[in-house]
């Protein structure tokens, strides 16, 4: 399957396979790498990490913007590889943090039991989450081709417009002090969604903590795409 895929050069010809094959298993547990290489779509499945079991619902455009479509072909591979590298320095810097690599970008959860956190009703940055961060932004300063997304979520309790309120101060407590770290500041997009995105059981403590979490999605940015396209013919 792996040396089939690899083969396929012509997008109607990948597109006709990924059709054909979508509830085969190598296409599922694929790594992104080998996936850039047949799925030219959007970028849904980096929506659904970041957002979690409501994607369905309103509001998600603007994300969607930010994420952009999927690289296919050649470039596509290109990218993976690079996304892909990106992610196991992530992982191996901050082995507390939750990494998923998925479509062309890498999704960061952290949670109160992650490195990144929070104390109750408080934005401000503890002295342990300034310690993941510093790791996290000298990852970004390595791998300078690429965008970041912050998002920031509450659980139920308390009041909606609190949570909304709450959930931006903290996004944007994180991208403040990702860039006092000298990482430039049209690389970062800030966004925050209070309650409104959980992605665990708020009628459980373990629930709500997981749901008090921020998101850091890393996209590539045109430079990495467009040197991906031109050192792969354009394909």
């Amino acid at each position: 399957m792996k040396n089939l895929i690899n083969k396929i050069t012509m997008t109607t010809l990948a597109l006709t396979i990924v059709l054909s094959l979508s509830n085969c298993e190598a296409i599922k547990n694929a790594n992104n790498k080998q996936k850039g290489a047949v799925i030219g779509t959007a970028g849904g499945a980096l929506i659904g990490a970041i957002l979690g079991n409501n994607i369905g619902k309103g509001g998600n455009g603007e994300l969607g913007a930010v994420i952009g479509g999927v690289v296919g072909g050649g470039a596509g591979v290109l990218i993976g590889n690079k996304m892909d590298k990106q992610a196991k320095k992530i992982e191996t810097e901050i082995p507390g943090a939750k990494v998923e690599r998925v479509d062309d970008g890498i999704v960061v959860t952290f949670d109160e039991n992650s490195g990144v956190y929070f104390d109750t009703n408080k934005s401000n940055i503890n002295t342990k989450s300034q310690e993941t961060l510093n790791k996290l932004a000298a990852v970004f300063s390595e791998f300078a081709d690429t965008n970041i997304l912050v998002v920031g979520h509450t659980d139920s309790a308390g009041k909606d417009e609190y949570n909304m309120t709450l959930s931006e101060k903290r996004a944007l407590s994180v991208t403040d002090y990702l860039m006092s770290k000298g990482l430039v500041k049209n690389r970062f997009q800030t966004l925050w969604y209070g309650e409104t995105q959980p992605k665990y059981d708020n009628a459980t403590a373990e629930g709500r903590a997981k749901n008090r979490r921020v998101n850091v999605a890393i996209v590539p940015n045109d430079k990495m795409v467009n040197d991906a396209k031109m050192e792969s013919g354009g394909k």
